[in-house]
C-alpha cells in the first residue's frame, strides 16, 4: 500500500502581487511535488479581479518551471465533474487576497471547499496571501466586515487561527492579540508582510523571510487574561537560496 502523502499548506506574507523579487513564489514552487508543478491561482476573494489575474499571468506565465492556470468562479466555465478533475490534478493551489468571508461563502456555494480538502489529502500544496492565508485555518483575523474583527468558520485544515499583515496594517497586532486573549480566536499564527510559513500535517516545518525584520509569530493565551507572543526563527530567502526566476 502506498504511503499517504504529506498534507502541506503555506501562509504567505507576500508574493507576485506585492513583491518584485519573486522570492516567496520561488520558495512556494520549491515545495511543490514534481519538477514542473501545475499552479492554479484562485482569485475568488477579489471577485476574480481582472487586474489581479493579469498580475498572476504576467508573473507565472513566462516561467518554464511551472504550468500556471486560473480558476474563475464568478464566470464559472466548468461543470462539477470538470471542476473536480481540474482541481485534483493541481500541484499548488495559490489563493489570492481580498475578502475572507466572501471567499469562503463562494467556495461553499460551488463545493470548492470540499474539493480543496480532497486535494489537500492527495498532497496538493495549498497556499495564499491575506484572505488566501486566512481561509485554511479554523479561525482568522479579518477586515471582511469593515472594522478588524474575528472570523471562526474557516476550512479548519490548519488547527488554530491566522492573522495576516501583522506588522503593516494599523490595529492588526493589538486586535488579534485581544481576540486570542478573550478566547474569540484560538491560539494561532501571525505573519508579517515579507514572511512565509510552511506547515506539514498541521505542524510548522519552516518559516522564511524575504525582508529583514519580517517574521512569523506564535500567539497563545497566557492563562491570566493576556497572550504570549513568540517570534519564530526564519530562514532568510535570497536569490541563491531559491530556484532562479527566468
Amino acid at each position: 500500500m502506498a504511503a499517504e502523502p504529506p498534507h502541506r499548506l503555506a501562509l504567505l506574507g507576500g508574493g507576485f502581487s506585492t513583491d518584485d523579487d519573486g522570492l516567496l513564489d520561488d520558495w512556494v514552487l520549491a515545495q511543490a511535488r514534481g519538477p514542473r508543478p501545475k499552479v492554479c491561482f484562485v482569485p475568488t476573494a477579489s471577485g476574480d479581479a481582472p487586474a489581479y489575474v493579469e498580475q498572476f499571468r504576467t508573473a507565472f506565465g513566462s516561467r518554464p518551471d511551472c504550468e500556471p492556470s486560473v480558476l474563475h468562479l464568478f464566470r464559472r466555465e466548468l461543470d462539477d465533474d470538470a471542476l473536480r478533475s481540474f482541481l485534483l490534478v493541481q500541484d499548488v493551489v495559490y489563493v489570492g487576497g481580498g475578502n475572507t468571508a466572501n471567499l469562503l461563502a463562494v467556495w461553499r456555494t460551488h463545493g470548492v471547499d470540499r474539493l480543496l480538502r480532497e486535494a489537500y489529502g492527495l498532497g496538493t500544496l495549498l497556499c495564499g496571501i491575506s484572505a488566501g492565508a486566512n481561509c485554511w485555518a479554523e479561525g482568522s483575523h479579518t477586515d471582511s466586515f469593515g472594522p478588524l474583527t474575528y472570523l471562526t468558520d474557516g476550512l479548519g485544515l490548519l488547527p488554530g487561527s491566522v492573522c495576516p499583515h501583522y506588522d503593516s496594517e494599523p490595529g492588526r497586532r493589538p486586535s488579534y492579540r485581544a481576540a486570542v486573549a478573550a478566547g474569540n480566536l484560538t491560539a494561532g499564527w501571525a505573519v508579517e508582510d515579507g514572511a512565509g510559513a510552511l506547515f506539514t500535517d498541521g505542524v510548522l516545518t519552516e518559516a522564511v523571510t524575504r525582508a529583514p525584520g519580517a517574521g512569523v509569530y506564535r500567539v497563545e493565551p497566557d492563562g491570566s487574561g493576556g497572550v504570549r507572543e513568540q517570534g519564530l526563527p526564519c530562514r532568510a530567502l535570497t536569490p541563491s537560496s531559491s530556484p532562479p526566476r527566468r
